[in-house]
């Protein structure tokens, strides 16, 4: 079940908070909707439970805290707006993806696929799903892991009826199960036809928590608007005309001059009112959709001076039965929240000013009353587990009514911080599968080998190029080569189409910027940099031959560092590519740090090295020989001198240094988000 405790938002300029002092609960087995118009917060809501937006308050899954569960994909499925996945990737990889980062064996994918009816569209890429078939497609990423509690925000939002009914019929089916399922809808009358409960916010308040026969009943009938200077006298006279007619009519104070008339008709209110000399302002037909309370929301926005302070906590009004006494507004009582789980819950605030034709209500009846909560100064102790002692109020008689003092308050609930996105249990399987599930690596690849070869093949005919840089098809104009801006255009997309498409972020909000993660993107990176690097040198010497001869396509008599250089080049390309794009979240970002090793820190390594100098480091090759007395196996100090040296280039210097600064950066990042 979900236990949701005071969640408020964090108060924005100069306006009231989105969400204010928000307490629920969802059971298991069975569907609970959180309803509202738009703006009434009910996404704010959601983001506060997963631990996406920062506020204060606390949700227990199951009783514990999500960030508290070791795999929160494991335990809540979340379907918040569209599939956050690359449109080129196909339905059946995308779910494979998701597979390798929850730990679920890859088959599962295949069998949510089944259950949501997207079997014949498995090879079908995600850019060109239609609404009915992404929503499918969300539920399914949401069910992958066979999670215990589904949370979704509108999810039958733009669906045809019959798609609509279908999805229904599948949260349905989860809950019969024991799940529990919790979603978000502005719709009154599909909530009530859907939920078991319906949770109902108005403005970002708890206005009702009612069972969805209870809802139906009293917020869900026609009823007839009214609004006139003298509401209370207009009250009387339509109860007493209902008395004398025999009629079923309810008429309910919504504060103010506005009255809900249940039961009546536009044209007897209006006739009554004009017999009477009473002035009317306003007298429509209303659906009733919103129920009582809905008159002030639609009085005018924040800044409307006819509505009750912003500062003030508002009063839950229930309409009375037309039996004849007025309905107990504890008639459905909320479950009640268990204060061994979390003692801070408050308790509600209600009060029942309604009428009916047996109970006409005075006219020098007592307003609404609201209870001032801005005047209150509260502890400001965070701990869940200390709550200030209650004092038990006794209501009036006639009225179910419980009032706070101040004693009773309790300290405002615990802060909520955006937690990070966990990594992938399996990182590296996860990563092969980003990184094979699209083409464009493929297509990078084979662009870049065609330029290369070109390259090598215009370089060739003009002259004047040595053989290595030839076989590598760099030009002395060019800063890189096109393998080693390939290799750094592939790296950047490693983490850039995380930013972009963010597949990890679809329950927790955030890219994760764990270790394990960065070294399997480093390790696929490095293996495709390698690929693309020795390929690129295999198809110029092709080239070269087909073109010019053997001449030109014999292997250099020092292959050896030059190879380890040529690798050691378009590796750390890559390297610099997925680092500068986890670091400032863009591909773009990304292939600008490895465009900046030669145009920017080149020269001044080029500088530093070149510079006027007291002592240089003459004979460093034959000094490292005679240090390494006990020699290595199979020559292996020659590869330690081969990689000194091409570290000692300008090159290599610049792009270690480049890498050491990126490398520094993430760890900073992300030691910094952990410490947040």
């Amino acid at each position: 079940m979900i236990q949701a405790f005071g969640l408020t938002s964090n108060p924005r300029k100069e306006r009231p908070p989105a969400v204010d002092d928000v307490s629920f609960e969802a059971r298991a087995g069975r569907i609970t909707a959180l309803l509202g118009a738009s703006g009434a917060g009910k996404t704010t809501v959601l983001r506060l439970m997963l631990e996406l937006q920062q506020g204060r308050g606390i949700t227990h899954f199951r009783g514990r805290p999500l960030h508290r569960i070791a795999h929160p994909s494991r335990e809540v499925g979340v379907l918040l707006g569209d599939v956050p996945g690359h449109p080129a990737r196909t339905v059946r990889g995308h779910l494979r993806m998701l597979c390798a980062a929850a730990g679920v064996p890859v088959r599962r994918a295949d069998e949510v696929l089944e259950a949501v009816g997207l079997v014949s569209l498995r090879e079908e890429r995600l850019g060109t799903l239609s609404r009915g078939m992404d929503r499918r497609l969300g539920l399914a990423c949401a069910l992958l892991a066979d999670p215990h509690t589904l949370v979704l925000d509108d999810p039958a939002d733009g669906l045809s009826t019959r798609e609509g009914a279908w999805l229904y019929g599948m949260l349905r089916a989860h809950a019969d199960q024991g799940g529990t399922v919790l979603f978000a809808t502005s719709e009154p009358k599909g909530a009530a036809r859907t939920a078991d409960r319906v949770v109902t916010l108005e403005q970002g308040r708890l206005v009702a928590d009612q069972e969805a026969a209870e809802f139906s009943r009293t917020r869900l009938r026609p009823r007839v608007a009214v609004r006139s200077p003298h509401a209370a006298r207009l009250a009387v006279l339509l109860a007493q005309q209902a008395r004398t007619s025999q009629l079923s009519v309810e008429i309910v104070r919504e504060g103010g001059n506005r009255l809900s008339v249940y039961g009546g008709r536009c044209a007897d209110i209006g006739e009554t009112a004009f017999r009477h000399g009473i002035v009317v302002h306003q007298l429509a037909d209303e659906v009733g959709d919103m129920g009582p309370g809905a008159g002030r929301a639609r009085a005018g926005g924040p800044d409307d001076p006819k509505r009750a302070d912003e500062g003030r906590v508002p009063v839950t009004r229930e309409p009375s039965s037309s039996s004849g006494a007025p309905t107990d507004p504890t008639a459905e009582p909320r479950p009640p929240l268990d204060p061994e789980a979390h003692p801070d819950a408050p308790a509600p605030v209600t009060d029942t000013p309604s009428l009916s034709f047996g109970q006409p209500q005075l006219p020098d009846a007592e307003p609404d009353e609201l209870v001032d909560a801005s005047s209150t100064d509260r502890s400001r102790d965070a701990s869940p587990a200390v709550a200030a002692p209650s004092r038990p109020s006794s209501p009036r008689p006639g009225r179910a009514r419980t009032v706070r003092t101040l004693d009773a308050l309790p300290p405002l609930p615990p802060p909520i911080s955006v937690r990070p996105a966990p990594s992938p249990l399996r990182p590296l399987r996860y990563e092969i599968r980003r990184a094979a599930g699209i083409g464009t690596g493929l297509l990078t690849g084979v662009v870049t080998l065609a330029v290369s070869a070109v390259i090598a093949v215009v370089l060739a005919r003009i002259g004047h190029t040595p053989q290595p840089r030839l076989l590598a098809a760099w030009p002395q104009e060019l800063p890189l080569p096109p393998a080693a801006l390939g290799a750094g255009l592939l790296g950047a997309l490693a983490f850039g189409d995380e930013f972009r498409h963010p597949a990890l972020a679809a329950d927790r909000g955030t890219v994760p910027r764990r270790l394990g993660l960065l070294a399997a993107k480093l390790l696929v990176s490095s293996a495709t940099a390698l690929v693309l690097a020795v390929l690129t040198v295999g198809c110029d010497a092709e080239a070269l031959y087909l073109v010019y001869g053997r001449e030109l396509a014999q292997v250099p008599a020092d292959w050896l560092p030059l190879g380890a250089s040529w690798i050691g080049l378009v590796v750390g390309c890559a390297w610099a590519g997925v680092l500068a794009a986890g670091v400032f979240r863009s591909t773009t970002a990304g292939l600008a740090a490895v465009g900046a090793v030669p145009l920017l820190v080149v020269p001044v390594v080029h500088r530093l090295v070149n510079g006027p100098s007291v002592r240089t480091a003459a004979g460093l090759p034959a000094r490292l020989r005679e240090t390494l007395v006990p020699r290595w196996p199979f020559g292996g100090e020659r590869y330690l001198e081969g990689a000194i040296t091409v570290i000692s280039q300008p090159v290599g210097g610049a792009l270690t240094l480049s890498l050491t600064a990126l490398l520094c950066a993430y760890l900073l990042t992300t030691l910094r988000s952990r410490l947040r």
